[in-house]
């Protein structure tokens, strides 16, 4: 079977009432598929090894010196395998689409069909399912083992621009391409995500960051749709590559090859290139090089001569940060995902939805968050809710400063030993170990929340000045003074608060609180904390967001 030719359309598949349509989940589990896959003798050749992989929407048989890709019978609303005919269909439009980029390694559509002897490849006695058969490339060579090395260059992905930048300018835009950077089209793809994120909602994406992102994605479209409409009107929608991962790029001294395009649907194809890009920079930045993510960004735009192309750069790799945080999370319904590689899916989840938030708070820079005020205002739930949001790790006052102590984290001492904890020199010894903590996230490139009174204008102020490169974002939490001491006074019962204020300390730690005024930094907020917890979070999150 050949690849159709390049005038297919892609968006139109063959009905599923097809001669040779029958839904495989009711002929060939995924289970009997995966396990036929892992018998040599279902090859047409005898495989040294066999590796079976699966994601969301297809199994992958590693099996050198060739690779199959068989599509799974799935409907997840932004694509339908459901019948053989569909799978087929999308199997050439894989060949198809991908020989632009990668076309030496693509071989052929492949029948598999249920013999006596069970599933065979390659087989057209009686095909139940069809396969793509793909050149096996050396792994060491692909993008992400490289990175996972260490030995990733600029000049790897100066190979990597030359490539795009060529496929790009070749690919000039249409109006039917251009229709999809609309900005309501735009718009109903994010729709989508937050939609097919419910069942994540209050789980794998926190409830206050499910919000956020909702706000933030929002915002940013509003305050920039002539940006949007100028990149639409000046033809920067193109039929691009769709899913630009660093598994997906291979580079040798044959030269770069680019695989794995998306072939189920225009609408995530048809896309601005700094979407397409932004795929690549944020999986960068996910694995701990943000500089080689500006360094692939600046260079694109370069060649391009697309100097707006980074304005939107954040924007797009929120985006694709949440799709791979979404499609993690689809891997858990699929009963076939089981043991580590479930508990990997997960982790990959949370992972991924938290860096979407990240891009709104601080894009791929570090940046330091305190939640200072009073003593009962909440700011250790409300740090550790941005925590759970922004996958930053928290510093508290009160533990550093028992831990200075060689105190245990839940005990209240007794007064003796609290005026020594709280004294002044204590309260040096341990805001200055924040400021320490503070200076060591920046210089690792990384994010961490402050967990602080910082009652003291001078305190904050020598935090500012160890900062001066990364200014600090202080969010302050008030509340009114008989919530404050209700909440102070009900600490009494609750065994696992490392803080020692009680409603007996509340006028003397009121009385030395020093609020910061309008005068005094820019980058200060207030946010009332009188009511529920997420409803507080979100607040924090919105004002982190104007702040960026």
């Amino acid at each position: 079977m050949s690849a159709p030719s390049a005038t297919s359309d892609p968006s139109e598949p063959p009905p599923s009432s097809a001669p040779d349509s029958p839904r495989s989940d009711s002929s060939l589990s995924g289970r009997a598929l995966r396990e036929a896959l892992e018998r040599a003798e279902a090859y047409p050749y005898t495989p040294d090894q066999i590796h079976v992989v699966q994601t969301h929407i297809s199994y992958v048989a590693l099996a050198p010196p060739y690779v199959y890709k068989i599509k799974k019978s799935v409907d997840l609303g932004f694509l339908d395998f459901t019948t053989l005919a569909q799978r087929r269909h999308y199997c050439e439009e894989e060949i198809r689409l991908n020989s632009r980029l990668c076309g030496s390694i693509y071989e052929d559509v492949v029948p598999i069909s249920r013999t006596p002897d069970g599933l065979r490849l390659e087989d057209d006695s009686n095909v139940v399912e069809v396969a793509v058969k793909m050149k096996m490339l050396p792994h060491d060579d692909f993008l992400d083992a490289r990175l996972e090395r260490g030995t990733l260059t600029e000049s790897d992905l100066d190979a990597v621009v030359d490539v795009l930048a060529d496929f790009y300018a070749a690919r000039p835009s249409s109006p039917e391409v251009a229709a999809n950077g609309r900005v309501d089209r735009i718009w109903a793809n994010i729709r989508e995500n937050f939609e097919q994120a419910v069942p994540h909602r209050g789980g794998l994406l926190t409830e206050p960051a499910y919000r956020a992102l909702q706000y933030a994605a929002e915002r940013f479209m509003d305050h920039h749709a002539l940006l949007f409409h100028e990149r639409r009107a000046k033809g920067h929608i193109v039929d691009a590559h769709g899913d630009l991962r660093l598994e997906h790029v291979h580079l040798s001294e044959d030269g770069v090859c680019i695989y794995d395009c998306i072939e189920f649907t225009t609408r995530f194809r048809h896309i601005d290139i700094a979407s397409d890009v932004a795929f690549l920079a944020m999986e960068l930045d996910v694995n701990g090089r943000p500089d080689l993510a500006r360094y692939f960004v600046n260079a694109i735009a370069d060649a391009l001569g697309d100097p707006n192309l980074a304005r939107l750069t954040d924007f797009y790799k929120s985006y694709r940060a949440f799709v791979r945080g979404k499609v993690n999370g689809m891997k858990l319904d699929d009963p076939d995902i089981t043991g580590d590689a479930r508990t990997v899916c997960k982790r990959d989840s949370q992972t991924f939805y938290q860096w979407a938030l990240r891009y709104f708070v601080a894009g791929n820079t570090p940046r330091v968050v305190v939640v200072m005020g009073r003593p009962g205002t909440g700011k250790s739930t409300q740090a550790q809710a941005l925590h759970k949001a922004l996958g930053w790790p928290v510093a508290s006052s009160d533990q550093v400063r028992k831990r200075l102590a060689g105190l245990p984290l839940h005990e209240r001492p007794d007064a003796e030993t609290r005026a020594e904890l709280y004294s002044s020199a204590m309260s040096e010894r341990t805001y200055d170990a924040l400021a320490e903590q503070a200076v060591g996230a920046v210089a690792d490139g990384s994010g961490l929340i402050l967990d602080a009174t910082y009652s003291h204008r001078s305190t904050r102020e020598a935090l500012r000045k160890r900062l001066s490169h990364c200014p600090p974002l202080f969010a302050e939490l008030v509340a009114p003074d008989e919530q404050l001491k209700s909440r102070l006074a009900a600490r009494a019962s609750q065994p696992d608060v490392v803080s020692d204020a009680r409603a007996e300390d509340f006028e003397l730690l009121t009385a030395r609180y020093e609020a910061p005024d309008a005068l005094e930094d820019a980058r200060h907020v207030q946010v009332e904390a009188t009511g529920e917890p997420e409803d507080t979070t979100v607040q924090i999150l919105k004002a982190l967001i104007q702040l960026k």
